[in-house]
Parts: structure tokens; C-alpha cells; sequence
């Protein structure tokens, strides 16, 4: 193998992402070149509406899936909060890379921390995820939904006279602003998306030689944590409409798992963590996801969804 081809959005973040990657692949096998081809994705031209109307976050996968199907490229690179939890026949996440720091971040222009933030803030985020766990702490704030790369919703902390915005920090970490963070939110005040901080490499799983040649960059770990919160979220059939959360931590052969799910308004939160042997992530993670559906979680789902459980 010569070169290998990696499609990518062209945001700051998924270049960046893009281009570690490269590098990475580029310094441990010396004879090969990767080539970079950017994708542009209908959630990249839909930039005026919340994601949970127009489709969910597959929005920013589906014309990568097909480039990689289509032979067009051999891999891509994912932030693991935007993929989805079934694939096209034919392609799965061959190695999850070691997790940046998963926690969301507050940044204000006022230095204000969350507890201090005023009576009525605005607060700027596109997840319902954050907006219902901010609620339910804090049912006096005002949520303004912002969409965009990470540099368009700094930018509107400013332009939209908001008190504060929440981002997740390992973007602005890797892009190197962490200069701009103000607070890292405790996951017990906002508990992390599932995969969050984590980048999934997809590839065909029938080309055996680049599946090869991207293994390294598999992270166990990582990978054990991040299959048990997507194990979780696939028994939950979860989408961007549901404010669904986990959070997996290893501490040697102990998985910690915990989840949420709660209503968009923030008035019904159902949370509950599980210990068990990281060899039984996905089992954990079903398993919590039960217990949460039978602790109420699923009265949230079925006013969403209106589906049969």
C-alpha cells in the first residue's frame, strides 16, 4: 500500500482531526502518503436549523459513508458524538483513538462561572442535551440555540450579547484555544455526550490492509468506554430529539457507566450509574439503559418518539 485516501468535512475542527491523523499514520509507516479529500455534508449546508428537525447528527456522515463506499476514499475520520450507531452494510468504526478531556466547557466574555451566571442569562448551545441538565439546575435560564463551526459560535457570544456558551472542550482544545475556556462543567453538573472527545476512524471492513494500517491508533480503553455509552444510546434508540447522556470511565478492569435521560425542558431527569468488568461493556451498557427505561426513562421517550417500547 502506497497512499491512502481520508475524506473529511472541511470545518477547522475536522481538518485538524483530518490531519493528526495523517500525521499519525504518516510516522509509524514511513511508505505511505495519505491524501486528504474534503467532503462537503447536508449538516455542513444546513446551518440555520437545530439539528433535531432536519435529520440528527448522520446529517454530517452520510456523503462520507458513501465516498467510502464508493472506493472514492479508504478512510474517515469522526468526532464519535456525530456517529451514528448503525452503519451501511459494509463499514464499521475500525479504531477509536485516546479520548481528549470529554467534559463540556463554559465560556463567557464576563469570567463568570456557571454558578455565578445572573438571574435569566442567555446561554448558547445547539444540544438539547446541555440545554435540559442546565435547566434542571437552573430553570430561570434563558437557552438560545446557536449552530455552527466552533469559530462561528464563539463568535456569537459576542454578536448575540449572550452570558455565556457551551461547547464541548476537546474541540477547543485541540484547535488550541483553551485560553478562551472559562469553566470545565463537573459531568455531575452536565454529563458528556456519548463518544464525546473521541475520534472514530470508519473503514470498509472487508480492506483488510488499511484496517491493518490504522489499528495503532485504537485506544482500549477508550474504545471499552465508548462502546458501553453507544451501547447504551442504541438501546435507548436515541437521536439529537432526545436529551440522552453517558459517560464511561476505566479504571483498570472496572468499567463506571452513567447515563441520562431527560426531558428538553430539564423538568424530568432520570440518572443512574452501574460498575461492572470492562469486558461486559455492551452488555453495561444495554443494561443501564434498561434500568433508566424502567426507572421512567422511557415515559421521556415514548412523549418524544410516540413509538411502542
Amino acid at each position: 500500500m502506497k497512499s491512502v485516501v481520508l475524506g473529511t468535512r472541511g470545518s477547522q475542527l475536522a481538518l485538524w482531526q483530518a490531519n493528526w491523523v495523517k500525521k499519525e499514520i504518516e510516522e509509524r509507516h514511513g511508505d505511505i502518503t495519505v491524501e486528504l479529500l474534503k467532503i462537503k455534508t447536508t449538516g455542513d449546508k444546513i446551518q440555520d436549523v437545530p439539528l433535531a428537525k432536519v435529520g440528527g447528527k448522520g446529517l454530517f456522515v452520510k456523503e462520507i459513508e458513501e465516498a467510502i463506499l464508493e472506493g472514492r476514499i479508504d478512510i474517515a475520520v469522526h468526532s464519535m458524538k456525530d456517529v451514528p450507531t448503525e452503519f451501511p452494510e459494509g463499514l464499521h468504526i475500525s479504531c477509536i483513538s485516546r479520548r481528549e478531556d470529554p467534559r463540556d466547557v463554559l465560556l463567557t466574555e464576563s469570567g463568570k462561572v456557571f454558578s455565578e451566571l445572573p438571574e435569566g442569562a442567555k446561554i448558547g448551545t445547539a444540544s438539547l442535551r446541555r440545554q435540559a441538565q442546565l435547566l434542571s439546575r437552573r430553570p430561570d435560564l434563558n437557552v438560545v440555540s446557536i449552530r455552527g463551526n466552533l469559530d462561528t459560535r464563539i463568535r456569537k457570544l459576542t454578536e448575540l450579547g449572550l452570558d455565556a456558551i457551551i461547547l464541548a472542550g476537546a474541540g477547543i482544545r485541540r484547535l488550541g484555544w483553551s485560553g478562551r475556556i472559562t469553566e470545565y462543567l463537573d459531568p455531575d453538573i452536565c454529563l458528556p455526550a456519548i463518544g464525546q472527545g473521541a475520534l472514530g476512524i470508519e473503514a470498509r471492513i472487508d480492506d483488510r490492509v488499511t484496517n491493518e494500517v490504522i489499528s495503532f491508533l485504537n485506544d482500549e480503553d477508550t474504545s471499552v468506554a465508548v462502546r458501553a455509552e453507544r451501547a447504551l444510546l442504541k438501546r435507548l434508540e436515541g437521536g439529537c430529539q432526545v436529551p440522552i447522556a453517558a459517560y464511561g470511565v476505566i479504571e483498570g478492569q472496572r468499567l463506571f457507566l452513567t447515563g441520562l435521560v431527560a426531558s428538553t425542558d430539564g423538568r424530568k431527569l432520570i440518572k443512574d450509574s452501574m460498575e461492572a468488568d470492562a469486558g461486559d461493556c455492551v452488555s453495561v451498557g444495554v443494561e443501564l439503559a434498561e434500568r433508566l427505561l424502567d426507572m421512567g426513562a422511557w415515559d421521556i421517550l415514548k412523549e418524544i418518539y410516540g413509538t411502542a417500547r
